[in-house]
């Protein structure tokens, strides 16, 4: 036991020294505060990241070289050393970092975000942009989204109906963003009262819960290697444990949608067109099962598999908190909510509820959506990057395995490209793209627009809502939002609630 301590003592030495030397090796390294042995720069390392790291550059630079334990990072906040980045040394920097969480919860590294740069990383991209995310595939479920939102309007009506009532909007918006994928997705609802099986959704809302908190956290055996040997804290064993429940819900659902497709050997030719046909408007994952027909070695089950984990996971969070920090930043300026409501009555009859064919009249609403995701983007970073070969940025050496993290937020609150970088100021923006190019606009332009046109909204208490973003790799508001809610008379009455 005595033995076998020294020897980690001296491994971690000798890797310490490794790194030393290394360091005396390359000579115009981005500028860097001073780091501790082994840690680095871990000790000067506060949540929420993003704020600390904001902190730094602006002493040290927009672009800075930290150590986190033994991996190098190197942070950058300038829209000139980003566009180096990804022209010039795009292919350098088309990797990700290799972590616990993308070798486990990744499906042998073939989902979409984390796929090494290649033939398959290609496809995914490719399928993305013309299977996914096309404006076509989005408008396709248009219906989805609406009924989605128009539940959640009529939840809140029932529970409001007797005047104004406190509501918690931050599990609500969560909800609302995580069934509107699911059924888009695999036209399977989780949360709320029409749900197919109570048992089966609370076990997925659990493991997904557990797989976006496990996966978004710092591991302490990514920043130091060897501790990977001992799995110290568990988390290798909590991660495969996760990923086996997560494939089993996966695949399940997949089967099924397989299995929907099956017809009767009975059935003539009529009906099995007739039975085709319809399937095909169902969901994307029937949508995928369609080109695994076409092309089977394209996408076998483990890739579709690893794209609706993707969806899920990412889309959810990030619809939710945008939504809850809009709501918020609204509340705190009521004079905005007016402003909304008032474009809303000027472009929408007063007999029906806004839809998704009026968004790109409502410049103002999109202007807030704008606004919102400029001051409280859901993450505050690109997903990292990783340096696959030795280059310069900015006119820095940049080392290969050096993992390459973009600080969004601190671009958004730039005082050199803002006049007043952390107000709230809707104005700013002279935007007239239409708000539903995208899945993620569409779903924010509605739910936000239709809760203003249907509701009044007010604070629980005369103090302003508290804006405070909590700690992780996202931007969560650290107090969970609650309004007052009190149905408006008149949209109630010409709406048929």
């Amino acid at each position: 036991m005595v033995a076998a301590y020294w020897c980690f003592i001296f491994f971690i030495f000798f890797l310490y020294l490794l790194v030393k030397n290394q360091q005396k090796k390359n000579k115009n390294n981005p500028p860097s505060p001073r780091s501790l042995p082994l840690l680095g720069h871990l000790h000067l390392i506060k949540e929420p990241l993003h704020q600390t790291l904001e902190t730094l550059s602006s002493k040290y630079g927009d672009i800075l070289l930290l150590r986190f334990g033994l991996k190098k990072v190197l942070v950058i906040c300038s829209p000139s050393a980003i566009e180096e980045c990804f022209t010039r040394n795009d292919t350098v920097f088309a990797n990700r970092p290799v972590s616990m969480a993308t070798i486990h919860l990744s499906y042998d590294f073939t989902t979409m975000t984390v796929a090494p740069y290649g033939d398959l990383w290609r496809n995914l991209r490719r399928l993305a942009a013309l299977e996914i995310f096309s404006p076509n595939r989005i408008a396709f479920f248009t219906d989805i989204r609406d009924n989605e939102i128009m539940l959640l309007i009529n939840q809140l009506v029932k529970k409001c109906q007797g005047g104004g009532e406190k509501v918690e909007l931050k599990t609500t918006f969560n909800e609302l963003a995580f069934n509107i994928l699911s059924m888009t997705i695999g036209g399977r609802r989780y949360y709320g009262e029409n749900v197919e099986d109570a048992e089966e959704a609370r076990n997925v809302r659990y493991v997904m819960r557990e797989m976006l908190d496990i996966s978004v956290n710092s591991n302490v055996g990514d920043l130091f290697p060897v501790l990977r040997w001992f799995d110290y804290g568990g988390v290798e064993k909590k991660m495969k444990d996760i990923m086996r429940r997560l494939d089993v819900f996966l695949q399940d659902l997949i089967d099924k949608r397989r299995g929907d497709r099956l017809v009767d050997d009975s059935d003539d030719d009529e009906d099995r067109t007739e039975h085709r046909k319809n399937w095909k408007k169902k969901n994307m994952v029937d949508h995928l099962l369609l080109l695994q027909d076409s092309e089977p070695e394209n996408y076998p089950d483990k890739i579709i598999k690893g794209i609706i984990l993707v969806l899920l996971i990412a889309g959810t969070d990030t619809l939710s908190l945008t939504l809850e920090w809009a709501m918020a930043l609204l509340l705190n300026h009521p004079e905005s909510i007016e402003k909304v409501r008032s474009e809303i009555e000027t472009h929408v009859p007063k007999d029906r509820l806004l839809e998704e064919q009026d968004l790109p009249k409502l410049s103002y609403l999109q202007n807030v959506i704008t606004e919102t995701l400029r001051l409280h983007p859901p993450l505050p970073f690109l997903i990292p990057h990783e340096c696959s070969a030795d280059c310069t940025v900015g006119g820095y050496n940049v080392t290969r395995g050096t993992m390459l993290l973009v600080n969004l937020r601190a671009i958004h609150r730039d005082p050199k490209v803002w006049t007043k970088p952390n107000e709230f100021i809707p104005e700013m923006h002279k935007m007239r793209s239409c708000p539903g190019a995208g899945l993620g606009k569409r779903v924010l332009g509605l739910a936000l627009g239709r809760l203003i046109q249907v509701f009044e909204w007010e604070r629980v208490g005369i103090e302003l809502e508290d804006m405070t973003e909590g700690p992780g790799f996202s931007t969560p508001k650290i107090k969970p939002l609650e309004a007052i809610c009190k149905p408006r008379v008149a949209t109630i009455q010409y709406s048929g609630f």
